[in-house]
């Protein structure tokens, strides 16, 4: 570990945070002349609840660029040679930019499409699986929020087995997002969980 290590791995860790507290719902929404994803279903500026009011293009235009802030962030670090342990916390700093955002006054969105962004760059192989995971769930069930928690609590398992120094990346992701996502385990457990 060179000098400057500890000084960028601070300036990618706070790019990291900013990148992801840009919400991309909202002007996809604007792009595409629908209402602000914020006041409207969930109130959640992601993928799904733009899928719901506007269809599946804007809501691959938003998945597409909240992966893609989670993506680049660790992508840079693992690029400037910097350790697993240092692009996980960038990939953790991405994801919490996302749900606590500087710029919408600390209320963003669930971390789902940011997290696969990042897990692509730092463990594609995991990610990869756990979006199989949750390309299942949705054809069996048709419902997001399960979808998403089945996936995420599947990763630290499969990092366990096959990319094991990403395994506290994962652990983490799954307690932030489970976290963010109680409102939905409690309709889902009341079998009041809106679907697709």
């Amino acid at each position: 570990m060179t000098l400057s290590d500890p000084v960028l791995t601070v300036l990618l860790c706070a790019a990291a945070y900013v990148a992801g507290s840009v919400l991309f719902a909202p002007p996809v929404c604007r792009l595409w002349k629908l209402p602000d994803p914020r006041a409207q279903g969930s109130g959640n500026p992601g993928a799904t609840n733009v899928y719901r009011t506007g269809g599946w293009q804007p809501a691959l235009m938003t998945l597409a660029l909240d992966a893609a802030k989670g993506w680049l962030p660790v992508w840079l670090a693992h690029a400037a040679g910097l350790s697993v342990m240092v692009q996980a916390v960038v990939a953790l700093c991405a994801v919490t930019g996302h749900m606590i955002p500087v710029f919408y006054r600390f209320k963003g969105g669930k971390g789902v499409a940011t997290a696969l962004g990042a897990g692509l760059a730092l463990a594609p192989l995991t990610t990869l699986m756990m979006a199989a995971i949750w390309a299942l769930v949705i054809w069996r069930w048709r419902i997001s929020a399960l979808a998403s928690l089945v996936a995420i609590i599947s990763g630290p398992l499969i990092s366990a087995f096959i990319e094991p120094e990403t395994l506290p990346l994962f652990g983490l992701l799954a307690i932030l997002i489970v976290v963010r996502h109680r409102n939905n385990l409690i309709r889902l457990a009341q079998g009041r969980e809106a679907g697709l």
